[in-house]
């Protein structure tokens, strides 16, 4: 009796439950998970080829712009097409849109920047499109319309019964209305942008100037960049955009995609590419292609800034990334017959198109930079199988990091890539903030605003730093390769974000 031994039979139970996963794991993952993951990892390892390829050719193409002062925009003679306007007195109708929707803590900002730009008030239409859901900030966009035109601006306030075609249906009826027919140029400004009061004179020229230019875009500044680790980090992504992105397409084929706002449209050339379309949620991309495949040429003036505001909350943030990331792949699978088919454009101006602009930058950025790095690189470590060479892994990325750094002086990180959702055509207007948390945080309160657990907490972001966490102490006792300190700062990454430290946390 004494050789006798009692077990918990939960513990037999929950070691026989391990040991059959362990067992099963041990049966699938040579001749099932290693071949799918070896083709997985020659997959990325040719997207970071391509990216990498790419990045080489922006800088090459960058620097030669820079040292020797080849911007399209420095060919144009500004001054004398400027001084020839104001003799001649032959001044263009410009229409000015203000797409807005419930924009309550910016709309005072814009529509006033943009009432005070500089040019003959005759000549000036000043369109605030207003889908706003509540009738007390109607109101108030309207009241503030009025201030506007008693002081002699012609501000005309549209609003509609329905948000169809979100921002695209919005810009797509302002330009029907009758007023508008006698307009040459219409300039954009989302919600929350407020340009100079030269804005006019530093980008319509261009246009006089140049009758097969239909598109002036001008680069954004940010004025809430320090607020937040998060706003400094999209600072230094988008300022590769403009600096590099936009700057290398405006000065090798005349074609880029317009951002959406701050730049001065040919209304000719938005008619002749067959007017805003709201099929996907970049509605802004998609006139852009249009309009490059009928001929238009496109010009960025990368010394022209307009002050905007960037998303400061994980949510807003990751409601814009999933417009950026989602939308430009939609309308590449729309449109690449249109292109391939096309006959008004060079066969140069196609394989920047579709190459370049689709397939690189918004599809294999987006795909490497979560798929590669987020998924293969933690899956080798659980498949010792799959050989993954250390230089694509590591020197690599490296090396495209450093070439961003070098070109954008002001970046000294990379962007962590975020999660993708299945919401391809949500159409999510990013909120803005405005002068509202200077103005919450300045008054004498007596203790900071709470907000619940929930509005911190990013579920999905902490599932993927436990799986990196998972990975890397795996790598930590089993592996002989170190990916393991790679791993363990992705994964705090991701908590950091997940545990909601990254961004401004609004209380609702």
């Amino acid at each position: 009796m004494r050789h006798i031994v009692f077990r918990d039979p939960y513990v037999n139970e929950t070691y026989d439950v391990t040991r059959s996963l362990s067992n099963l794991w041990e049966s699938i993952r040579v001749p099932i998970i290693a071949p799918i993951l070896r083709i997985a990892v020659y997959i990325c390892i040719v997207m970071s080829a391509l990216l990498f390829v790419e990045r080489v050719y922006m800088a090459i193409v960058i620097t030669f712009v820079k040292f020797f002062g080849k911007k399209r925009y420095t060919k144009y003679q500004l001054d004398s097409i400027k001084d020839d306007l104001e003799k001649n007195k032959n001044y263009p109708t410009v229409l000015v849109q203000i797409p807005m929707f419930n924009e309550k803590e910016v709309y005072k900002l814009s529509i006033g920047a943009v009432c005070g730009l500089s040019w003959p008030s005759d000549r000036l239409i000043v369109q605030v499109l207003d889908d706003s859901t509540s009738e007390a900030l109607r109101a108030m966009v309207k009241l503030e319309c009025q201030k506007w035109m008693a002081r002699g601006v012609n501000v005309k306030y549209e609003t509609r019964d329905n948000r169809n075609g979100y921002k695209a249906g919005a810009l797509r009826d302002g330009l029907k209305k009758h007023y508008v027919e006698d307009c040459e140029f219409v300039v954009i400004f989302d919600a929350d942008f407020q340009p100079e009061g030269d804005f006019l004179w530093r980008t319509v020229p261009y246009l006089l100037e140049n009758p097969e230019l239909g598109l002036v875009q001008a680069r954004w500044k940010f004025v809430n960049a320090d607020e937040c680790m998060m706003t400094r980090l999209q600072e230094m992504s988008l300022d590769y955009h403009f600096t590099v992105e936009q700057e290398v397409g405006s000065s090798t084929c005349s074609f880029f995609g317009f951002n959406g706002t701050a730049g001065v449209w040919r209304i000719r050339a938005i008619n002749d590419a067959g007017g805003w379309k709201d099929r996907t949620t970049v509605e802004d991309m998609d006139l852009a292609v249009r309009a490059g495949l009928k001929g238009w040429k496109f010009l960025f003036v990368g010394d022209l800034e307009v002050k905007n505001e960037l998303p400061s909350t994980f949510k807003a943030y990751r409601y814009q990334q999933h417009r950026w990331s989602c939308g430009p792949a939609n309308l590449f699978r729309k449109m690449f017959i249109e292109i391939i088919t096309c006959e008004r454009v060079s066969l140069y101006k196609k394989w920047h198109v579709i190459y370049a602009f689709f397939l690189v930058r918004k599809i294999i950025a987006h795909w490497v930079t979560f798929f590669f790095y987020c998924v293969v690189i933690p899956a080798t470590i659980l498949v010792p199988e799959v050989h993954l060479p250390r230089p694509l892994a590591i020197y690599l990325p490296a090396c495209i990091t450093i070439l961003n750094a070098i070109i954008t002086i002001r970046s000294k990180a990379a962007i962590i890539g975020l999660l993708e959702a299945n919401r391809v055509n949500e159409w999510i207007v990013t909120e803005k903030l405005g002068n509202m948390m200077k103005q919450r945080f300045s008054a004498n309160t007596a203790k900071r605003p709470r907000s619940h657990i929930r509005e911190r907490i990013h579920i999905l972001e902490l599932i993927m730093g436990m799986c990196l966490l998972h990975c890397a102490v795996y790598n930590m006792f089993y592996g002989n390769n170190h990916f393991f300190i790679y791993l363990l700062l992705q994964a705090g990454a991701f908590f950091v974000v997940g545990l909601g430290y990254v961004g401004t946390v609004i209380p609702n």
